[in-house]
């Protein structure tokens, strides 16, 4: 046996056991998925969280009426807003760090965490209402990368390292707009209201707001999923990119695009959940490489899973619901920390 077949046999036996990989992360965060409809205030047995699936299907048995309310009208719209959060700010931060080319972006590298900040806090000061806010936010993330991109076209330096400053520019300009809206806000309600945005939470989610954001979220997975492979030349040398044939511009816009659907989505249904986008990844590279036609869909997978734990977390482990983004930046932290540790090392 010669070196290129066992080049071809140690590849075969790679994509096996990757595949295998991703076959287990499916059922563990199915699994992930039906345990969490039992955890809360108000917990329920496997046995009520079956019947009161089956109540909406015409099931006549002995079932309580709270039960089937809980089920559908809280815990259902709040677990799979979990999960698309979970998996939309994952695959965002994936594609970031691949196309950036930097382990250690995140999704709201551009701005799009700030801009929807400012939006939400701008409507939630006018006294609108919670669709209203939730499309505020989406507008204010959109608008707010849209800026940087089309400034960082104007720019000299190279087109990366423009929307890199860029997005730091349009972030600082929202958060100090968000700074001055809680500054006039009333201290007593408005302030309050704003602040309790800021930190993240599914608590006020309902089925309405979760069908108007995962309209985009669907989108954005579907644009990146389908062009995912393509991540894995933009992380070459943009010289190397374009001797191979590559419109980076095209597809960076595309990624851009798709990666910002899915952040500001995200963000106006759930508030600010940080470290999600930053974490996952390295975790999902770890598990299956670098190779983004699997990178991607792991993402999805171990993000959805991950903040649905960190919901069931958040709701169940104190007498009063914690913020989910001050649960996901206890646990994000100390892991940013380790990997500045851990890329000193290497250098």
């Amino acid at each position: 046996m010669n070196l290129t077949d066992n080049a071809k046999e140690i590849n075969t036996t790679q994509r096996k056991r990757h595949r295998l990989l991703l076959t287990v992360m499916l059922v563990i965060l199915f699994i992930i998925i039906i345990l969490s409809f039992g955890v809360g205030y108000y917990p329920l047995t496997p046995s009520q969280v079956l019947k009161a699936f089956l109540s909406k299907f015409g099931y006549k048995g002995d079932i309580l009426p709270q039960a089937a309310t809980i089920f559908w009208n809280i815990r259902l719209p709040r677990i799979l807003s979990a999960l698309f959060i979970g998996a939309s700010l994952s695959v965002a931060g994936s594609t970031y760090q691949g196309m950036f080319r930097n382990p250690l972006v995140s999704p709201d590298i551009l701005g799009v965490s700030s801009g929807a900040s400012l939006g939400a806090a701008f409507a939630i000061l006018n006294g609108a209402s919670n669709w209203v806010i939730q499309l505020s936010a989406f507008a204010g993330g959109v608008i707010a990368v849209a800026a940087s991109y089309l400034i960082s076209r104007k720019s000299a330096h190279s087109h990366t390292l423009s929307l890199v400053l860029t997005g730091t520019m349009i972030m600082s300009l929202c958060n100090a707009g968000v700074t001055m809206i809680k500054y006039i806000a009333d201290p007593n309600d408005v302030l309050q209201q704003i602040t309790f945005w800021l930190m993240g939470s599914l608590t006020k989610t309902t089925m309405n707001s979760f069908v108007w954001s995962v309209i985009p979220m669907i989108i954005g997975l579907s644009m990146i999923f389908i062009f995912r492979w393509q991540i894995n030349l933009l992380t070459l040398d943009e010289e190397e990119a374009r001797s191979l044939g590559i419109n980076i511009r095209k597809y960076r816009l595309i990624f851009i695009i798709a990666s910002t659907l899915l952040s500001a989505a995200a963000v106006c249904l759930g508030g600010l959940i940080g470290w999600v986008g930053l974490m996952i990844p390295h975790l999902a590279r770890a598990l299956v490489g670098v190779d983004y036609n699997r990178l991607i869909p792991a993402s999805a997978m171990l993000g959805g899973g991950y903040l649905i734990l960190v919901d069931d977390i958040a709701r169940s482990i104190l007498s009063m619901e914690l913020p989910l983004g001050v649960v996901t930046s206890i646990m994000g932290a100390p892991f940013f920390i380790y990997l500045i540790i851990k890329r000193r090392e290497r250098a």
